[in-house]
């Protein structure tokens, strides 16, 4: 069946904000994704409120027919609210600064262990799926799993970044964090930087990926062929 497409609106709210009022208009957005055939909703509420903003997911939320993930960092007490009101099939927990431009790291795994071990219980004591943001690391993978964590995301930049310059160099060290992410029976997700261009060797590479979550090139793909067009494009590399 290939890995879930989770589509992340971010882009979408940030186009909203830029000229005030509804247009776009996120859930009509998000309606559509999941109408096109995505397998999934995702956001990134910051606590600047610069794209997301608290309340567009709680109106998300009413509209969701796939699987609704919500990123970000439990640090922000917000944001651990948000998620326990809101009871998402999954939550991402990712170690983003405040101010932060986008996600650049993955958890510390084992210096954070203790915290990420209180935090994912809170999550999974309501019946939330829990993924954290790791690096492409063996000894992160592997401390993830004493962390009590369902899933990991793999921080996949740094294959995209060097994905034309030599794509089996780029992919080796995704393929042994897998490895180990089976060993541990920990799932395995993925996102940052994954497009239309290296999507399918991504996932041919790595059989046991469940999910990948793009916002920024899916929508940015879209304003050339169209929204519908492009999740469908997304989805076939993901075969």
């Amino acid at each position: 069946m290939g890995a879930k497409l989770s589509v992340n609106i971010n882009k979408i709210a940030t186009l909203r904000n830029s000229r005030g009022g509804n247009n776009p208009d996120v859930v009509q957005v998000a309606i559509d994704c999941q109408h096109f055939g995505a397998d999934g909703i995702t956001v990134h509420p910051r606590p600047d409120e610069r794209h997301i903003r608290y309340q567009d997911v709680y109106d998300l939320k009413k509209i969701i027919t796939t699987e609704f993930n919500i990123e970000g960092n439990p640090l922000e007490d917000k944001f651990v609210q948000l998620v326990l009101d809101v009871k998402p099939e999954q939550v991402t927990l990712v170690p983003d600064a405040p101010g932060q431009l986008t996600s650049n790291h993955g958890w510390d795994t084992i210096k954070e262990r203790d915290y990420l071990r209180q935090i994912i219980g809170v999550f999974k004591k309501a019946g939330i799926r829990v993924s954290i943001f790791v690096d492409p690391v063996e000894q992160m993978v592997a401390g993830a799993a004493d962390t009590g964590t369902d899933r990991v995301e793999l921080y996949t930049e740094d294959y995209a970044r060097n994905f034309h310059k030599n794509k089996e160099q780029a992919i080796a060290a995704y393929i042994v964090a897998a490895n180990v992410a089976n060993q541990y029976k920990l799932g395995i997700n993925a996102g940052h930087d994954l497009d239309r261009d290296n999507l399918a060797y991504f996932s041919g590479s790595i059989p046991t990926l469940l999910e990948v979550s793009i916002g920024h090139a899916l929508v940015s793909d879209a304003l050339y062929y169209g929204l519908e067009n492009v999740i469908q494009l997304y989805k076939r590399a993901l075969k």
